[in-house]
């Protein structure tokens, strides 16, 4: 989806922070032509979903943002066709929850997640803490009800706010105040709540929906927060449902495949590597992978060096459509993790691109995201499986496995000398990325 352009923003000033079937999404190979671009190849393996909601939040959901200009060697295309599982993959779930629009049960009171008890009278012009407010509000119907949003933000009801505005540990009541909106709704106890009674006593309301618990109960205490308490739980519990289904899925994948989600932005704008912590590290869990930023012990999006990448080999490389768009394309995302190449996931171009609000934003979608993630993991391990048994491994000689063993232990003593494979980029000390 192209970026659509944003008002201009009110100087509050942020980082961003970290921030049913198999059927769902199909498998696409690397078979386009030089100069096609990745939108049209995640057009055409997105599955279809009935537009039940409304429509910027389906655009949002359908849209693929990023330009590919497909290129390696035609050897390493050919390696990347017949790898199991290999090639690139529109992966989305269509079954996002949705109600028809109702009227609202107003003045709503609300425990906000500070402790504070706050009356609700007017929601119609609501500035949002991030995309996973947006989201509930769109299930509910009330997308043009999204006042100010983010200058970060993705969804596309929040990109068509009338006002954006960019927040940091700078930001004043006075700057919030100048948005001239009639509720505050924050997702973050550490970002918003030192701002949360000064703005209500300014007489602006403020409620706090922590991000850092379950989706179902984030969806039921927005939705209560708009005057939707009875359609929020009938939210919640779809979206239970859905991670219910999720889970049995992936207690049947015979073998965990090891995921990396790579982000152009996560780190404080910088390519980084969704830690333990992170929407999409919980997404992978639950879903049946094991998230190689869990194992490289990386907090939230932070930086992993280039040998840390090949080390860690992982065998799907997870990307939001967004990020797709910042790193301009396939060699951009190349360019930025070079070592990724020389992983199972980049020697099979096995790449998956999500939504951002699907796999960054832990909110309405988190229960169809886990499904649809959870198929593809299970269907490439089966591939994994079946592509093991017809390829047995080659046995060497106790005497040459001995000689080899020794020859790596000299090559790797314990100072820490790599042993990379000769062509493999310079060391690069992990370290955490700037505003992670």
């Amino acid at each position: 989806m192209p970026d659509r352009p944003l008002s201009p923003p009110h100087v509050l000033h942020a980082p961003a922070d970290g921030a049913d079937a198999r059927a769902a999404g199909r498998h696409m190979r690397r078979t386009a032509p030089l100069a096609a671009t990745l939108a049209v190849l995640l057009a055409a393996c997105s599955p279809t979903a009935p537009d039940t909601g409304s429509e910027r939040a389906t655009q949002s959901d359908a849209a693929s943002t990023a330009a590919a200009t497909p290129g390696g060697p035609p050897s390493h295309a050919a390696t990347s066709a017949q790898a199991p599982g290999g090639g690139w993959r529109q992966v989305a779930g269509a079954d996002i929850p949705r109600v028809a629009r109702s009227t609202q049960d107003l003045p709503a009171t609300v425990r906000s997640d500070d402790g504070v008890e706050v009356v609700v009278t007017d929601t119609s012009r609501t500035i949002v803490g991030n995309d996973d407010i947006v989201m509930v509000m769109d299930a509910l119907g009330l997308s043009d009800q999204v006042f100010a949003a983010p200058t970060n933000a993705v969804s596309a009801s929040a990109r068509a706010a009338q006002h954006h505005f960019l927040f940091n540990r700078t930001t004043g009541v006075e700057g919030v105040l100048s948005l001239d909106g009639t509720l505050f709704v924050g997702n973050s106890l550490r970002r918003h709540g030192k701002l949360a009674q000064p703005l209500r006593d300014a007489g602006l309301p403020l409620v706090i929906v922590d991000e850092l618990q379950p989706a179902p109960d984030k969806v039921r205490k927005l939705a209560a927060v708009f005057g939707h308490a009875d359609e929020g739980e009938t939210l919640a519990a779809k979206v239970r449902q859905q991670l219910d289904q999720a889970k049995v899925i992936a207690a049947g994948i015979s073998r965990a495949p090891r995921v990396i989600h790579v982000s152009a932005t996560g780190g404080g704008g910088a390519p980084a590597v969704g830690g333990a912590d992170t929407a999409a590290a919980g997404l992978i869990r639950l879903a049946g992978g094991i998230n190689v930023g869990d194992e490289a012990r990386v907090a939230n999006y932070s930086q992993l060096s280039n040998e840390g990448i090949v080390a860690a080999a992982p065998e799907v490389i997870l990307v939001s459509e967004d990020d797709m768009r910042v790193f301009g394309g396939e060699d951009g995302l190349w360019a930025a993790y070079p070592t990724l190449r020389q992983t199972p996931a980049g020697l099979a171009e096995r790449v998956w691109v999500m939504p951002d609000t699907q796999l960054k934003v832990s909110s309405i979608a988190g229960g169809t995201a886990a499904i649809a993630l959870a198929s593809h993991l299970a269907e490439l391990a089966d591939e994994l499986d079946a592509h093991a048994a017809v390829r047995p491994s080659p046995v060497m000689p106790v005497a040459s496995t001995a000689r080899a063993v020794a020859t790596r232990d000299r090559a790797s003593p314990a100072s820490g000398t790599s042993s990379a494979a000769p062509g493999t980029p310079p060391h690069m000390p992990a370290a955490p990325a700037p505003g992670a």
